[in-house]
């Protein structure tokens, strides 16, 4: 077999075994909605395709899927700029974002899942503004507003009871457009009552700002606790990926 044959069988393979986990993860978000009474189209799936190569999103991309979640602005960057042939995707920033990367990302994120100080969406605003100047962007750069479950900033988060301001500094924000809520559950903690608990700082919000629809909770471990209690977008890595082909040092 020769070098060439070696890596096309390997890219059949790799395909054959991706398309088979979104089959399995899809039936596993639907059957979710429907133990919980809802509509699986109100469900989106959120492929975490960080620490993989650009050909699984290529592949991805063939199966259908349009979204990809990254959480790292360089590894990120790179993937933007040799996948731009891939005319329809939308990539969201779902890891926690430094203010000096604000740039880089408002040009190529749809959304960014992290916001959680008023300095961070301060510097998003006005680096949103560059790139609709440079024509690097054509809309306001969707934001979700991350909530802090646990207290803890390592993980980071906003203070539940520091969300509505932070929330309505994003809803001012010209060149920004606060779409909702993302949370991590606290680790080694049932999942359950934290989702409840979102969920009802999520209905709070949206009586402030019935814009703010999404809310992204869950992941490849909790998400039929997530979906149970509103969530309507999952972010799902290792059921989809499979383990981590690379570290995160």
């Amino acid at each position: 077999m020769t070098a060439e044959s070696g890596t096309a069988a390997a890219q059949s393979t790799r395909a054959a075994d991706l398309s088979r986990a979104l089959a399995d993860l899809s039936a596993r978000i639907d059957a979710a909605c429907r133990a919980a009474g809802r509509d699986p189209g109100g469900v989106r799936l959120l492929p975490v395709t960080k620490f993989f190569p650009a050909s699984d999103i290529e592949i991805l991309y063939r199966l259908g899927r349009r979204d990809f979640g990254e959480s790292r602005e360089q590894e990120a960057a790179a993937k933007v700029a040799s996948l731009g042939h891939l005319s329809q995707i939308r990539w969201h920033m779902i890891g926690r974002l430094q203010r000096n990367k604000a740039k880089s990302v408002a040009r190529w994120a749809h959304t960014v899942y992290s916001v959680d100080s008023d300095r961070l969406a301060t510097t998003l605003d006005a680096a949103a503004g560059l790139a609709l100047q440079a024509g690097q962007r054509e809309a306001p750069l969707r934001v979700l507003l991350q909530v802090s479950l646990d207290s803890d900033p390592s993980r980071g988060g906003v203070a539940p009871a520091d969300l509505p301001a932070l929330a309505d500094l994003v809803a001012r924000a010209e060149n920004l457009q606060l779409a909702g809520l993302m949370a991590i559950p606290p680790l080694d903690r049932d999942p359950e009552p934290e989702f409840a608990r979102l969920a009802d700082l999520h209905a709070d919000l949206l009586t402030r700002h019935a814009e703010a629809t999404e809310l992204s909770a869950g992941m490849s471990g909790d998400l039929e606790a997530a979906i149970r209690h509103g969530s309507t977008c999952v972010r799902v890595g290792t059921a989809l990926m499979g383990a981590r082909p690379i570290t995160s040092g």
